[in-house]
């Protein structure tokens, strides 16, 4: 047992690193592409079908194909094209589009999820379609998907390990590396799977109070 907490010390400041940049990939993947995915689920609530296709083409490959798919096309695919991205911007993109195609979905069963009443009390006030969006629809569509939105958060964390496929100096490249030169594979993941914990289980708490508090409002 001290042998592995004396492991654990010594090769805790590297899987921090790596972790940092798990966090940070994951981050940026969520701020471009939950607004991203809003923007796709407005367009799918277009009338015209020359708007909607592509943009429905989009999140059915985001959605069909695993982020694995979407990272190799990218960091392998792309330079085919003249297109040449670092890892970390490779990363960043595959997963802001899987998260982009995922949360469009979120966010419009969030929308869909808006009391008709609400829309027909809008149309009889003689609100726009604007202003109803505006001003009843995403202001009580919005904080239905959260409590989704947070539990798809945690999963783009864990598939932040992915990454180490494209030589991203993440969590899981940063374990691998230490495995292969020390042999100590099982301490060194056992810690791994304990930094994600620490960030996972109390996100995944927090997801279910907000459900149960939703709950009790709908």
């Amino acid at each position: 047992m001290n042998e592995t907490l004396a492991f654990w010390q010594q090769t805790l400041p590297s899987l921090l690193d790596g972790f940092r940049l798990s966090l940070q990939v994951t981050g940026a993947s969520l701020l471009l592409g939950i607004p991203l995915g809003l923007l796709l689920a407005l367009g799918l609530r277009s009338r015209y079908l020359v708007l909607r296709a592509p943009l429905l083409a989009v999140i059915e490959i985001g959605r069909g194909a695993s982020v694995l798919v979407l990272l190799q096309f990218v960091y392998f695919g792309l330079p085919g094209t003249g297109l040449t991205l670092s890892a970390f911007a490779s990363v960043t993109l595959a997963f802001t589009w899987c998260t982009a195609a995922y949360t469009s979905e979120i966010l419009r069963a969030g929308m869909e999820a808006v009391p008709q009443g609400q829309r027909e009390a809008a149309q009889a006030l003689r609100f726009s379609a604007l202003d109803t969006l505006r001003l009843i629809i995403l202001p009580q569509g919005l904080p239905i998907s959260i409590p989704a939105l947070l539990g798809f958060a945690i999963l783009m964390l864990q598939a932040s390990s992915l990454a180490f496929v494209v030589a991203l100096p993440e969590l899981m490249s940063k374990a691998q590396l230490i495995g292969s030169n020390t042999f100590q594979y099982m301490p060194v993941f056992i810690l791994v799977a304990l930094l994600f914990a620490v960030i996972c289980i109390p996100a995944t708490v927090v997801v279910g109070y907000l459900e149960r508090r939703l709950g009790r409002h709908l």
